[in-house]
C-alpha cells in the first residue's frame, strides 16, 4: 500500500480560498448595507500592495512595497462592494486617500471583536504591479507602524457624514 496522496484533478484549495473570499465580500456587503460597522466589530484587512488591481496612493505603495494592513474601525467612508473587490476611503495622516482592493490580493482578515481571522494565499502575488499614481501635492503623511516591526498600520477611522 503507497502512503502517497494521489494528485487531484479538482482545484480543491482554489475552491475552498474562493469560497473564504466570499466570506469577506458579504461582510463588507453587510457593512455598507448597513451603514455602519455592528456593535464593536473591526477590521484588520492585509493585502498584497503589488498585486494587479490593487489602487493606493504612490507614498503608501512606496513605504509597503509588498503587504499592507488597514483598519476599517471609526473613521472611513465610502465603502463600496463588488464582486471581485473593495473601495475604501481611509485617511492616513490626515490626508485623505480612496484605496481599491480586489479580494484576490487580501491575505488576512481579522474582526478581533469576536477573535474571527482568516488567511489566504494572494491570487497571482507574482502579477504585474499596479498603475502609478502621481505625488500627492499635501504633506507627507505620518504613518505609524506596530512596534514589532510588523507592516500594520495604525491608523484612526470615523464615518464620514
Amino acid at each position: 500500500m503507497a502512503d502517497e496522496t494521489p494528485e487531484s484533478l479538482i482545484p480543491y484549495d482554489e475552491i475552498v480560498q474562493e469560497a473564504l473570499r466570499d466570506v469577506v465580500g458579504r461582510v463588507l456587503s453587510a457593512v455598507e448595507a448597513g451603514g455602519s460597522l455592528p456593535g464593536g466589530h473591526h477590521f484588520y484587512i492585509t493585502f498584497k500592495t503589488r498585486m494587479t488591481g490593487v489602487e493606493i496612493p504612490k507614498h503608501l505603495s512606496q513605504r509597503f512595497p509588498d503587504e499592507m494592513t488597514i483598519v476599517i474601525q471609526h473613521r472611513y467612508w465610502d465603502l463600496k462592494v463588488a464582486a471581485d473587490h473593495f473601495t475604501v476611503g481611509l485617511s492616513f495622516g490626515g490626508v485623505p486617500a480612496t484605496l481599491r482592493v480586489p479580494f484576490a490580493a487580501v491575505t488576512d482578515f481579522v474582526d478581533p471583536a469576536v477573535d474571527f481571522s482568516l488567511k489566504f494565499q494572494a491570487n497571482g502575488a507574482d502579477g504585474a504591479p499596479h498603475e502609478e499614481h502621481d505625488q500627492p501635492e499635501n504633506d507627507a503623511p505620518v504613518v505609524k507602524t506596530a512596534d514589532d516591526g510588523s507592516n500594520v498600520v495604525s491608523v484612526d477611522f470615523t464615518r464620514k457624514k
